[in-house]
């Protein structure tokens, strides 16, 4: 019988990180990570992905009405935007001198903080 892995896969895109889209409907749009769901292997980028959003009237929204928000993006469909050169750029990881491992873009060589 097999086993099955349930550990979680590691993603190269972290909270806080600037994105762009590759792919979709909002491709060419950069923004920030606000959320990154690793069940789904899917991230929610700021200003990327709206959808529109029917709610009901409460005590913050008291007339209710259409919401657009920000829906989660498939990991594949971004890339971590290069601060050196403004472009998307793949991740590598490194040991710093420390020996501690750290990410790194491909295009420049420089660490993503």
């Amino acid at each position: 019988m097999e086993r099955k892995n349930n550990k979680q896969p590691k993603l190269k895109i972290r909270k806080g990180d600037l994105v762009q889209v590759i792919a979709g409907d909002s491709k060419g749009k950069q923004g920030k990570v606000l959320e990154v769901i690793l069940a789904t292997n899917r991230i929610v980028v700021e200003g990327a992905n709206l959808v529109s959003k029917h709610t009901k009237p409460n005590a913050a929204n008291p007339n209710g009405g259409i919401v657009k928000q920000e829906a989660a993006i498939h990991v594949s469909n971004l890339m971590v935007v290069d601060a050196k050169s403004g472009k998307p750029t793949r991740v590598g990881k490194q040991k710093n001198a420390n020996g501690k491992s750290i990410r790194v873009a491909k295009k420049s060589g420089e660490e993503i903080k």
